[in-house]
C-alpha cells in the first residue's frame, strides 16, 4: 500500500464496491524460498468477512493449507495508468502510475469438499448474470458425470478477512484543476489497464472519510 495517506483515505464502501465489481485477484501467502502466489477469481460474502475461492489442487497453496490455516493476502487491482509529467500542465513534475489496489488479510483455509458444487455454481452465476440477456451457462448444462470428475482436481477455499487496506492513487495530491487536465489526456491513451475508468476517477476521485 502506498505510504501517502492522502491515498489511502478512500471510503470503505468504495473499496469494497470496486473488489467485488472486479472479483479478480493474486493471492499471497509466505513461503520458503520465495513467496506462492495465484490468480484467482473470488467471491465476497455481504458483510466482505470472508472471501470464497477455489484452487487447482496441486497449487502449492492449497497443498500449504491442508497443514491447517495460513495468513494471506488477496489484492485486488486495475484500473491503472502511466501518467506523463507534461499532462498536468505545470511545471517540475515527474513521471508516476496512477493505480487503484484493494488488499484483504486474513487466515486461508480449506473448506469441505462438499461445498464445492455450490461455491462453483455461486461464481459462474456472479459472472454470468452480467452477461445478460444472454441465457446464463450453469453447471447442469454439463453431461452426467463431467463436473463431478472436473472437481476432484480442485477444492474449496475461504479467505476469512482480518483487515482491509486500499489505495486509490488518483493525483489527489495535485489542485483539482491539474489532475483534471493529466485525467483527460489518461482517457485518450491506453497504457495500463481500463484507463477510461481510471481517468473519470481521476477527475472525480470516490468520497474520502
Amino acid at each position: 500500500m502506498h505510504p501517502n495517506p492522502v491515498f489511502r483515505s478512500t471510503q470503505a464502501q468504495h473499496s469494497l464496491e470496486f473488489a467485488r465489481t472486479r472479483s479478480f485477484g493474486t493471492l499471497a501467502m509466505n513461503a520458503d524460498p520465495a513467496p506462492l502466489f495465484a490468480h484467482i477469481p473470488f467471491l465476497l460474502n455481504d458483510d466482505a468477512s470472508h472471501a470464497d475461492l477455489h484452487l487447482v489442487r496441486s497449487n502449492p497453496i492449497a497443498r500449504t493449507i491442508r497443514k491447517g490455516a495460513q495468513a494471506a493476502r488477496l489484492a485486488v487491482t486495475a484500473p491503472d495508468s502511466y501518467i506523463s509529467p507534461d499532462w498536468y500542465g505545470v511545471e517540475d513534475q515527474v513521471p508516476t502510475w496512477n493505480y487503484v489496489a484493494v488488499h484483504f488479510i486474513g487466515q486461508l483455509e480449506l473448506q469441505p469438499q462438499e461445498h464445492l458444487h455450490a461455491l462453483l455454481d455461486h461464481q459462474s452465476a456472479h459472472f454470468e448474470n452480467q452477461l445478460l440477456p444472454k441465457p446464463p451457462w450453469t453447471s447442469d448444462k454439463m453431461n452426467d458425470g463431467v463436473i463431478e470428475k472436473m472437481m476432484r482436481a480442485i477444492v474449496p477455499v475461504r479467505l476469512h478477512i482480518d483487515d482491509m487496506q486500499s489505495t486509490w492513487k488518483l493525483g489527489q495530491n495535485k489542485s483539482d484543476a491539474v489532475r483534471q487536465r493529466a485525467a483527460a489526456h489518461v482517457a485518450e491513451q491506453d497504457i495500463g489497464a481500463d484507463t477510461q475508468t481510471l481517468a473519470a476517477w481521476m477527475t472525480t476521485p470516490p468520497s474520502t472519510d
